[in-house]
């Protein structure tokens, strides 16, 4: 059963996008989902070290310099997210604007600031939702310690 679409991410969807408690979320991953400049759709996957939301309107983004998804960004400004968390699937819809580069960046990215234009969940009442993708690090210390520093960095 689809949710009515909100503007802002639920307590719940924050808590996720918080930016904290990065060792619980290391296995959840995120599709970002952008357009080419051939009209198709290209999706990515992202993790809890590369978004953080800096209210329930607003997150940004931790993008590899030079992807397609980093092009795709750049040139529409438009974005959507889904994964699924606690039982439902969600599709967030962003509206992105680029951020300045930080020279000093321990982790050179794109950045970019995000508003909410919509967030959609659904669940099944026929099924539940059990999960979405997961991933395991490899290397679980050292990508953490990134991941705290890229959100560090997107707070700049």
């Amino acid at each position: 059963m689809e949710q009515s679409p909100s503007q802002e991410l639920s307590p719940e969807l924050y808590e996720l996008l918080n930016g904290k408690d990065l060792e619980t979320k290391q296995h959840e991953a995120l599709m970002l989902m952008t357009v080419t400049e051939e009209d198709w759709p290209h999706t990515a996957m992202i993790s809890a070290g590369e978004i953080i939301a800096l209210d329930s309107k607003r997150v940004r983004l931790a993008m590899w310099s030079g992807t397609t998804t980093t092009r795709n960004l750049i040139r529409t400004e438009k974005a959507t997210l889904a994964f699924v968390y606690a039982g439902a699937a969600h599709y967030i819809k962003l509206s992105l604007k680029r951020l300045p580069v930080l020279p000093a960046a321990k982790h050179p990215r794109e950045r970019f600031e995000a508003d909410i234009v919509a967030v959609r969940s659904d669940v099944a009442q026929y099924a539940d939702i059990t999960t979405g993708i997961q991933i395991d690090l490899k290397e679980e210390e050292s990508v953490l310690r990134r991941w705290h520093e890229t959100l560090a960095e997107l707070m700049l």
